[in-house]
């Protein structure tokens, strides 16, 4: 949102590519419009992964198998839920879609402060490199002030 808070309208016809001049954002079908230096909005589509925040897990690929052995291909998605996670250095809570096998690893390791400082940054999402880069800087002003 901008500085009215309020959506501008744009037709649906014109959700592809340059559209007319626009000073705010909208999201219209799964389609963004960012405004442009030269006042012109550009239209990109965002689609939601099926794809752990914090582990990286994503669908694999298999087969169904019949009782007379045909194989036909299928997907195996991961099981996916949102959870609300707390962040006790930054005493904030934070959103994010999450497999719960990794909710599991939150609850064993001590917490989502924990986990993100000793997770590969390859296979967190940018939400979650963001969070960790936060909690990273939290930490180290702390051993900067106990100094």
């Amino acid at each position: 949102m901008t500085q009215g808070g309020a959506f501008a309208y744009i037709a649906r016809s014109r959700a592809v590519g340059l559209v007319q001049p626009c000073a705010r954002i909208h999201i219209l079908c799964g389609a963004r419009f960012f405004v442009e230096p030269d006042g012109f909005a550009q239209a990109k589509v965002i689609t939601m992964s099926r794809r752990c925040e914090l582990t990286g897990i994503g669908p694999m690929v298999g087969h169904n198998v019949s009782h007379s052995n045909i194989k036909t291909k299928r997907r195996f998605l991961p099981a996916l839920s949102p959870a609300t996670l707390q962040s006790e250095s930054l005493g904030q809570s934070f959103r994010l879609r999450i497999s719960n096998a990794a909710l599991r690893t939150l609850d064993f390791k001590g917490g989502l402060d924990v986990f993100l400082l000793g997770a590969k940054d390859e296979q967190l999402s940018p939400r979650a490199l963001k969070i960790k880069s936060q909690v990273k800087a939290k930490a180290k002003a702390a051993v900067q002030a106990a100094a």
